[in-house]
């Protein structure tokens, strides 16, 4: 498991960011061991919550799991205890390969609106200012792709682990990508390889977050993007229909260009998602929405039955007044 803390003893908040790989087949079990890990962690002095990210698009089967506490000693005292190595070695058939931890101080917490990669390092002893120069210049090739949100490096935590951490956000999984895979980034590796022996990269993803509710309490997590998609399809296209065919139609007739009306359109539509639609649709789909409720094959396919029944009526209904 990866972990990285945000902030001291001193004051704010600690937050250790765990990712595990999973074995093939053993998601459900994972996350239902999860579960209890959150319960036990919530016993202890300091716990504030817990974030619970399912692996991506790719194939990597990585989990991504975000406990928050208050202190850096309150975190260590979890990380540290009997409770969690036990529930460690309960959940060890789960896991394919073995875990890993960074635990961090200072720093804002993980954003959910972007997609952040997680980066430790093994710094060669000797060569930390060396490190630093590289890191400077790390951040400023990376202010130059687009999606480009930030980037914060962390330094080694005395008695708790020896690695630098950086991490840094993008808008979006794809030009998270473009950087990752970039030549730009490649020349920067090689050279990087004369001041670190090694180093990880983990992604935290998420998406369509300001849509869904789902993962603000402890424990909780958040629906799968797949499902994410198909609930803001749903809400997405009765309003942008309905818009074309009122609000289109006024904006045309007050003589506004087409590039102005779109634009009012638009904003037209994201208020009446955010505000009123999509909080409809995650009350009326909370039992396919909601992981920890959608464990079956029978909730799984009720929901999507009922979004395509859905999109079917909302295309018939639309398909015969329009015409």
């Amino acid at each position: 498991m990866g972990a990285s803390a945000s902030r001291d003893a001193s004051g704010g908040s600690a937050t250790v960011v765990v990712s595990q790989k999973v074995r093939a087949g053993c998601g459900h079990d994972y996350q239902r061991w999860q579960e209890k890990v959150t319960r036990a962690a919530e016993t202890f002095d300091g716990f504030e919550g817990t974030e619970v990210y399912p692996p991506g698009t790719d194939s990597s089967n990585e989990w991504v799991v975000v406990f928050r506490f208050g202190r850096l000693d309150q975190l260590t005292s979890w990380l540290d205890s009997e409770r969690r190595r036990s529930l460690l070695m309960e959940g060890e058939p789960l896991f394919e390969g073995p875990q890993a931890q960074e635990v961090l101080r200072g720093g804002a917490s993980v954003r959910q609106d972007t997609v952040t990669a997680v980066v430790s390092h093994d710094v060669r002893r000797g060569r930390e200012k060396d490190f630093l120069h590289w890191q400077s210049r790390v951040l400023k090739a990376q202010e130059k792709f687009p999606g480009f949100r930030g980037s914060e490096l962390f330094q080694p935590v005395d008695g708790v682990q020896d690695r630098w951490v950086a991490m840094f956000r993008f808008d979006t999984r794809g030009h998270l990508d473009e950087w990752l895979e970039s030549d730009e980034r490649a020349k920067l590796l090689k050279e990087g390889r004369n001041y670190f022996t090694a180093y990880d990269v983990r992604k935290v993803p998420s998406a369509f977050s300001g849509w869904f509710r789902f993962g603000e309490r402890a424990g909780e997590e958040v629906p799968p993007n797949w499902k994410q998609a198909m609930s803001v399809v749903l809400a997405l296209y009765p309003t942008v229909t309905v818009l074309n065919l009122t609000a289109g139609h006024a904006f045309g007739d007050l003589g506004l260009p087409g590039y102005l009306g779109l634009f009012f359109s638009n904003c037209l539509s994201v208020a009446i998602l955010t505000w009123f639609l999509m909080p409809l649709v995650n009350r009326a789909l909370a039992f396919w929405l909601t992981p920890s409720r959608s464990r079956t094959m029978r909730v799984q396919l009720t929901g999507v039955g009922v979004v395509l029944l859905c999109w079917a009526a909302l295309i018939t209904v639309f398909g015969l007044t329009t015409h």
